[in-house]
């Protein structure tokens, strides 16, 4: 519960934001930037595809797999789709590790305030305080460690799900039907500018995300596709006004195998 009390000494506790805290106990400092601009001694792990659709009165939100390091396979079960709330999701693009870490310390950023001040942020409220991180992280991204995350969630105000993309610099912009950001973003957002449609239910968006999934891995070497043999699938969160809720990987499994056999039958 907040303090309230005005005769109580001042705690670095009391601020609803956890960023705050940790910079006021010396346990965090935003990065700074050494005038070197040639990048880390040695290739970095990058999470890669990830994407999301806006449905009637709902967001998909998905992304790939696969981690690459240079032309090199770094991981292939990377989790870049990141629950902050009962309504809202992060998914990373961008340096693996400092991506991550950004992810979820946005996530306890978030929990700490509604504990704190009883109310939830507003969507809008996240999408800012993520904006903020993201131009935190800016000399790193000047050193060649760039984060660019995507965040997508329910907006209950609106009955509504919401999309917004982020730039370097920490430039915040509100997408009206779908985006994708990584190295397979490019393909993924041709598919979903053919198979996107307003009013969409919430099966044909999960249907339209995973197959631009399956694009973009087609046509980018660091986008993972659906791994029949290790069992492994891209990973799929809704956001609508019941909560956050994943897809079972099974239903996932089922719809690629389909679609495989399709696209064998065309040819």
């Amino acid at each position: 519960m907040k303090r309230t009390d005005p005769a109580s000494p001042a705690s670095p506790f009391d601020s609803p934001s956890f960023l705050d805290c940790l910079k006021s106990l010396g346990y965090w400092e935003p990065a700074s930037f050494s005038g070197s601009v040639s990048g880390p001694a040695g290739p970095v792990p990058h999470a890669t595809t990830v994407l999301a659709v806006r449905y009637k009165g709902g967001v998909v939100m998905a992304g790939d797999r696969q981690a690459s390091e240079g032309y090199q396979v770094s991981s292939r079960a990377i989790s870049k789709v990141i629950p902050v709330d009962r309504y809202s999701c992060v998914a990373i693009a961008g340096a693996a590790g400092p991506a991550i870490d950004m992810a979820r310390l946005f996530r306890v950023e978030i929990e700490h305030y509604e504990k704190l001040e009883g109310v939830m942020l507003t969507t809008d409220g996240k999408a800012n305080k993520l904006a903020q991180m993201v131009r935190e992280a800016l000399p790193m991204a000047m050193q060649g460690l760039v984060v660019v995350p995507l965040f997508a969630g329910y907006d209950a105000g609106r009955g509504a799900g919401r999309i917004y993309k982020y730039d370097p610099a920490g430039g915040r912009y509100e997408e009206d039907a779908y985006h994708a950001n990584g190295s397979g973003g490019l393909f993924a957002r041709n598919a979903l500018k053919m198979l996107w449609k307003e009013g969409m239910t919430r099966a044909q968006a999960i249907e339209a995300a995973l197959r631009a999934l399956y694009e973009a891995a087609d046509e980018d070497l660091g986008t993972g596709g659906p791994d029949f043999v290790r069992e492994i699938y891209p990973s799929v969160f809704t956001m609508d006004r019941e909560g956050t809720s994943e897809l079972p990987p099974a239903e996932v499994a089922r719809y690629y195998r389909d679609l495989v056999d399709s696209l064998k039958r065309k040819e």
